[in-house]
């Protein structure tokens, strides 16, 4: 696995150096070019993904062992589903009743919270940030592409 993730970032970090040159890598008259910076850090990134490909061939006792173990990877699941299920969810019905519902299940199934407890928190937490945001901020956040199950209270 060590090598597959030391592969990827090689490749990503040798698409950012090429697009850094073409966008002017150099030091110019007026200060550092659009690509400066990125060219640097791209080149951070290639050295130490070198170094880690270099280790993960070398070091050939650590390749027969597991990438990962049942249980934590099923715990790792357990989060990643969920979020990804979030992301969805603020597209089409808003961030903030994505957010009550996120929270107030995590609460509940991870937490072991009582419903009404996970609940009341997580519609806390929403309706705390709604007025935050939309309110005090007035920075609008997405309401929801599909349905806007805000709408009764008259935001678009």
């Amino acid at each position: 696995m060590e090598i597959i993730v030391a592969l990827l970032f090689l490749s990503v970090g040798l698409i950012v150096m090429i697009g850094s040159i073409k966008l002017g890598a150099k030091w110019g008259s007026d200060g550092p070019g659009s690509g400066y910076f990125p060219f640097y850090i791209s080149l951070i990134i290639l050295v130490s993904s070198s170094i880690t490909l270099f280790q993960a061939f070398k070091n050939k006792e650590q390749a027969k062992e597991g990438f990962v173990e049942k249980e934590p990877f099923r715990q790792v699941l357990a989060v990643l589903i969920p979020a990804a299920v979030y992301v969805l969810g603020v597209q089409l019905i808003g961030i903030y009743v994505a957010s009550a519902i996120y929270i107030a299940i995590f609460m509940a199934w991870l937490g072991k919270y009582v419903i009404w407890k996970a609940a009341a928190v997580g519609l806390g937490v929403s309706i705390t940030l709604f007025m935050m945001f939309e309110y005090w901020f007035q920075i609008p956040l997405p309401h929801g592409s599909l349905i806007n199950p805000l709408a009764f209270i008259g935001l678009q």
